[in-house]
């Protein structure tokens, strides 16, 4: 690998990544914070990646540079606020979110004194060697802090909204909480790959490693970018959130103090499920269950999610992968595609009906029906 490359690919990265920040604003989306976030990320994004390639062709004082830098203050804080407000569909920005310019702001006043209002002289002495000077070693310190810090906090409002769902949505939107995990895993190893590259600069190991690692970091953030905004495009109805007020089980048991007769209610929902088939609807909540059944949504949520020891999510489609069962087992309807099959026990996507019946049968669909119609 050599500048050049390093060049190209900057100027690639940085070009693909404006073009889908203006798509991300641009686009009509019911969540339209979501998408400002997203785009503000992207920008900041591309911001960073300039660093890989700007200087080659723009000549650069030492305060520009050092401004350029601290812009990755903002990244993970935003990318944070994000993630949230996918997660959740009551998220707002709200004036006690400014904290979060914290990072942003300290970092600036130590660079103040000698970086930004510094004479000919003092820029002169710290450029001779800027890496070693204490507000670059804070700097890559702080902002390595932090990224550690914030990608905690994005898995931990993953971890909650997930469960939130589980214990009240029967829809394949789960997919959405997948990707975003995975996401955030990949800029958690993007993360790891930034700190070996500054490794390579302050061990001198040669120009050639720190190069390298900064062309396979930028690349990798290409491709990271590009695979989470075209599934994000592809799949818009999966992002939507849940409501962050809404409490899990275990917090609504501390709160019941005279607690209902479980096992009625239990009786009474099998009952129902069995008779009205209310799983066949694909949006299918515990709070319109509730509804129907003309219960509390909080004792049916204990009943389900704590008595039967089962997530929301699990029950329903345990009735939608028996009537599917029941369907692929029937000879008369063999002709019947397994697509149809999905959406007519509730399901309405060919990869989480896959992923459910195989957790329950340890089979495919297709599998299933070879196997009993040669019973």
């Amino acid at each position: 690998m050599n500048l050049d490359l390093r060049v190209y690919i900057g100027i690639l990265a940085t070009f693909i990544t404006l073009l889908f920040a203006i798509f991300v604003f641009s686009v009509k989306s019911e969540n339209k914070l979501s998408n400002r976030l997203f785009g503000i990320f992207l920008i900041l994004s591309s911001i960073e990646m300039s660093g890989f390639f700007v200087h080659d062709f723009v000549p650069t004082s030492l305060s520009a540079i050092m401004l350029k830098n601290n812009n990755y203050y903002l990244l993970t804080p935003v990318f944070y606020l994000y993630v949230c407000s996918v997660c959740y569909s009551n998220f707002k920005l709200e004036k006690k979110h400014l904290w979060h310019l914290l990072p942003f702001i300290i970092g600036n006043l130590v660079m103040m004194p000698r970086f930004y209002f510094g004479n000919d002289q003092v820029l002169e002495e710290v450029s001779k060697d800027t890496i070693h000077t204490w507000e670059v070693i804070f700097m890559h310190i702080s902002m390595h802090l932090q990224s550690m810090y914030y990608y905690i906090m994005c898995l931990v409002v993953l971890k909650k909204a997930k469960n939130i769902f589980f214990e009240n949505h029967s829809n394949n939107a789960i997919q959405t909480y997948k990707w975003l995990y995975q996401i955030v895993i990949f800029w958690i190893v993007i993360f790891s790959l930034a700190i070996l590259k500054n490794t390579f600069k302050y061990l001198d190991l040669g120009s050639d490693a720190f190069l390298n690692s900064k062309v396979i970091l930028i690349f990798s953030v290409l491709l990271v970018t590009c695979w989470y905004v075209l599934k994000a495009l592809n799949n818009p109805e999966l992002f939507k959130g849940v409501d962050s007020q809404t409490k899990l089980t275990k917090d609504l048991i501390e709160e019941v103090k005279n607690k209902s007769d479980n096992e009625e209610i239990i009786g009474s929902l099998k009952l129902f499920m069995d008779e009205e088939k209310p799983y066949l609807n694909p949006s299918l909540s515990i709070r319109n269950l509730a509804q129907q059944m003309k219960i509390p949504v909080r004792e049916l949520s204990i009943a389900i999610n704590h008595d039967l020891n089962q997530h929301f999510f699990d029950f329903v489609n345990g009735y939608r992968i028996e009537k599917a069962k029941k369907i692929l087992s029937d000879p008369s309807k063999s002709k019947v595609t397994v697509l149809e099959i999905l959406y007519e026990v509730g399901f309405n996507s060919k990869s989480s009906f896959n992923t459910a019946f195989k957790k329950y049968t340890s089979l495919t669909p297709t599998q299933f029906r070879k196997r009993e119609l040669q019973l």
